[in-house]
């Protein structure tokens, strides 16, 4: 059997010969990932500091936000992609009204005649 060195383990030393080697291994590694400092997707310092399993905070701007349970992958909104959605929001209600402004002057049209 090969010797696994005990150093690698970090934390998942406490619990000594339970449990078997790899899941020891996995586990130290979540939660080496899981424990450190992340860059904040809103004003890219690294100070984001997780507080519950998904839930991250930025202890710089104070921005609180949703990740994924053991590492921030889930990226913040970019500037251009609000503004795209924005735009597309707008040209559908403006095609709703002119679609709805149409069909009331095509009514107005035939009350006249």
């Amino acid at each position: 059997m090969a010797k696994i060195k005990i150093e690698k383990l970090g934390s998942a030393k406490r619990f000594g010969a339970r449990y078997g080697p790899k899941l020891k291994h996995n586990f130290a590694k979540i939660e080496k990932e899981q424990r450190k400092r992340h860059k904040c997707p809103y004003c890219s310092t690294v100070s984001v500091r997780r507080v519950a399993m998904g839930i991250w905070h930025c202890r710089k701007c104070n921005a609180k936000f949703t990740g994924k349970a053991y590492t921030i992958t889930k990226a913040a909104p970019e500037e251009n992609l609000i503004a795209e959605t924005e735009d597309k929001f707008a040209e559908q209600m403006l095609e709703e009204n002119t679609e709805e402004k149409l069909g009331a002057e095509e009514q107005f049209e035939e009350e006249k005649v």
